[in-house]
């Protein structure tokens, strides 16, 4: 009888991150990482500190504020699915026994940022910064194939920063991180806990101006991301900025960081050399990057959506990843809710298109949607414009500059909401503003509430457009849900 010889059956290959383990954190991890003690042996699949949002198999972080102790949800957590809490009291449920439950929280991001072999870009700006954190997202989970992560929402502060950390699993390829500030040394502390290798600033505007004074000491705030950077970063500023020298004198203080500029401006390193409006929307987009040449099409409509596209492809290819894979991404990624989502509602006559940019205002968000509502193919143009917060004793002016993007816009109708609208609605009053020299029609409302009723008697019609923008604690997000509930 013949045997046959067969050639020993080959193991499958392994790779590094076949021993990392399926559970984001472990009884054991988390007590190490915390310096707490376990009640006993669990794992965890989320992070959370909100007993509200809580999914089954989260770890809740029961925070004490000035106001609040989370402690008093712990059993809500638990209720709501909830596999352990971190207290600083024994409970009935798995725990985490620590001393303090907030510095803990820092303590786990330190430790998710140190095991995860990831690349981790840190994104900032003044306008832009969560829209292009969501595409580099997109982009880098499309290049992965499901291992990037992240930061959610705005969650951009002391807290939430270190719960995205916190939520980073240690088999992530890349993470995106979004820091936001309102003072001077904010943006340090949170550069410091990300340690990016790509640190990312969108663009420098009067936002927050009234706790900085200046645009120069908000670019200098903004810059603090630089300092987390690790040794050998890449750090991508706008090249287009007044500010574009002194944010690349800032970033080049960093040991061995590399600078990485993105625009218009004949020295930007990737370049853009031409947009045109694509067939279904958006803008079709050529840029250069000095060894190379790029086109793709940036699903989302604007101007600003051409140049956040520019510092998109930077930092992808900052990072290694399939630059082929970020231009599909852009050319799908559509608007985020209260930050350029749009949608129909039933109107007299047809459909009426609205912008939704309720989340947040500032003038320089505010003409470059402005701008896009003018771009907008319709019947009458609409803006609902809520006060811009946080610019003290520049409000009056800024506010009262809009006049002109709104001129420009050739708005038919405008609602104002908000006292900071004052100065806003005198410059409007005036005659020339308006078609055939006219004083623009508008009306100015102290509420949300009176804004809709505004907007009610105006009388929405078929193939009309209408933007609604503002700063969040305006509640203009309270208007559009309304209008997407309407019947007509």
């Amino acid at each position: 009888m013949n045997m046959i010889a067969r050639s020993p059956i080959i193991a499958w290959p392994s790779e590094l991150s076949d021993s990392l383990p399926l559970a984001l954190w472990d009884a054991v991890s988390l007590a190490e990482a915390m310096g707490g003690v376990a009640s006993g042996d669990f794992q965890v699949s989320g992070v959370e500190i909100d007993s509200r949002d809580v999914m089954e198999g989260d770890l809740f972080f029961a925070l004490k504020g000035e106001a609040m102790d989370g402690h008093r949800f712990v059993d809500a957590a638990f209720a709501k699915g909830a596999a352990a809490a971190v207290v600083d009291r024994p409970v009935s449920g798995p725990h985490i026994l620590v001393d303090v439950t907030s510095s803990p929280l820092e303590l786990l991001a330190k430790a998710a940022r140190i095991r995860a072999d990831a690349k981790v870009i840190g994104v900032t700006g003044s306008v832009g910064k969560t829209g292009v954190k969501e595409a580099l997202f997109a982009a880098l989970d499309r290049a992965s194939k499901g291992q990037a992560h992240r930061s959610v929402k705005s969650y951009n502060n002391h807290v939430g920063v270190p719960l995205s950390l916190a939520r980073m699993s240690a088999r992530a390829r890349y993470g995106v991180f979004e820091m936001g500030m309102n003072h001077a040394g904010e943006i340090a502390a949170l550069a410091a806990q990300v340690r990016p290798h790509v640190a990312l600033i969108t663009t420098i505007a009067p936002a927050h101006i009234e706790m900085l004074g200046s645009e120069e000491a908000i670019a200098d705030a903004k810059a603090e991301i630089f300092g987390g950077l690790e040794i050998g970063g890449v750090a991508i500023i706008p090249a287009d900025s007044p500010h574009y020298a002194r944010l690349k004198e800032a970033a080049e203080r960093q040991a061995g960081a590399t600078v990485i500029s993105f625009g218009r401006a004949a020295h930007a390193d990737v370049r853009l050399l031409d947009t045109v409006t694509a067939p279904g929307g958006g803008s079709l987009v050529t840029v250069d990057m000095g060894d190379r040449r790029m086109c793709y099409t940036v699903a989302a409509p604007g101007e600003h959506w051409v140049i956040n596209s520019l510092a998109v492809i930077a930092a992808v290819r900052a990072v290694g990843a399939d630059l082929g894979a970020a231009g599909l991404a852009l050319a799908e990624m559509e608007g985020l809710k209260g930050r350029g989502a749009r949608f129909e509602i039933a109107a007299k006559g047809g459909p009426a298109t609205v912008i939704d940019e309720s989340y947040n205002a500032n003038p320089a968000s505010m003409r470059a949607t402005l701008a896009q509502l003018g771009a907008t193919n319709a019947r009458r143009r609409i803006a609902v414009l809520g006060a811009m917060k946080e610019l003290g004793d520049f409000a009056a002016g800024l506010h009262a500059a809009l006049a002109e993007p709104i001129a420009a816009a050739r708005i038919d109708y405008a609602v104002l909401v908000g006292d900071e609208m004052a100065a806003l609605a005198d410059e409007l009053g005036k005659s020339g503003l308006g078609a055939l020299g006219k004083a623009m029609p508008f009306a100015h409302c102290r509420t949300v509430d009176e804004a809709l009723d505004a907007l009610t008697a105006f009388g929405l019609a078929g193939g009309d457009a209408v933007l609604v923008k503002g700063s969040n604690s305006v509640g203009l997000g309270k208007l559009v849900a309304a209008l997407a509930g309407k019947d007509g």
